[in-house]
């Protein structure tokens, strides 16, 4: 574990974990969240001899909180840092959620890194609010509504999300496990608010269709048809859509967080991408 600094001086925190010649693999985490959300899957694929890395976004868990930079380009920039600096050019690179949209940009962004495969989870491509060009997005006032709910009471708010919407744990039949809300909290007020603050608007508002169009490599798209919080059919279905070398895979009742409440699942399917 360790700390790499960007050209404009943020400290971003990251774990490094395996043999150094290994294939790697590279998780990016979700908001408001951080490395350690991707604990399930690191032990996993150590345990089967993988080298994985996962890193702090800008202003989330360990990393700097600065009040800037919270924006997509900025969040591909700092992966290229810890790239650049554990020399791992060719990772597999993993992203959930935001992170799945960081996955993209970096990708595209960065067609020099000969990266393999690239798996976006869950994840907020192409585009989250509805614009003339996105009819099926969520109107802008849901993402307003997220931010002035932060802003009042922030650690209210990153209780009430994993303890409902987030792990479908508002549905009925459901088992909360307080373990689980407990750690997406603890997660989530490690970070900064104005990074989350701006996250928002950086998760909901980046247009990724370009990024998807460029990308050639092969991409497993993973998505749950009951995520309350990335709506697979404007997202997963048409993430796959744009994607020149694109596989869905649809998961029935699985939530937003299915990386961690079926974390059995997820990475077996993971794995077998890998090898494919």
């Amino acid at each position: 574990m360790g700390y790499v600094t960007t050209k404009d001086g943020v400290e971003i925190f990251y774990k490094d974990w395996g043999p150094k010649d290994a294939q790697v693999i590279h998780f990016h985490h979700g908001w408001p969240l951080s490395a350690d959300d991707w604990d399930t899957q690191m032990l996993y694929f150590l345990a089967r001899g993988f080298r994985v890395v996962a890193h702090d976004r800008r202003g989330h868990g360990r990393s700097s909180q600065v009040w800037d930079g919270h924006d997509m380009d900025h969040y591909a920039d700092d992966v290229a840092a810890v790239v650049n600096h554990l020399g791992t050019r060719g990772a597999i690179h993993v992203g959930h959620s935001t992170g799945g949209g960081e996955v993209a940009r970096y990708v595209a962004r960065y067609p020099d890194d000969p990266v393999p495969k690239a798996v976006l989870i869950s994840a907020v491509p192409p585009l989250m609010v509805k614009t003339e060009k996105n009819p099926g997005g969520l109107p802008k006032d849901v993402f307003d509504g997220l931010q002035a709910q932060l802003a009042a009471n922030r650690a209210q708010f990153y209780r009430d999300v994993p303890a409902g919407p987030f792990y479908g744990y508002n549905r009925p039949g459901a088992e909360p496990s307080e373990g689980i809300i407990a750690n997406w909290w603890r997660q989530g007020m490690m970070g900064g608010a104005k990074a989350h603050y701006d996250g928002i608007v950086a998760f909901s508002q980046t247009d990724f269709t370009a990024d998807l169009q460029a990308i050639t490599i092969p991409v497993l798209v993973m998505h749950g048809d009951d995520d309350q919080i990335v709506p697979y059919e404007n997202a997963g279905v048409l993430s796959a859509q744009l994607l020149k070398n694109g596989t869905l895979r649809l998961y029935p009742g699985f939530s937003h967080g299915m990386p961690t409440i079926n974390a059995d699942t997820i990475n077996a399917d993971l794995l077998a991408f890998f090898k494919s």
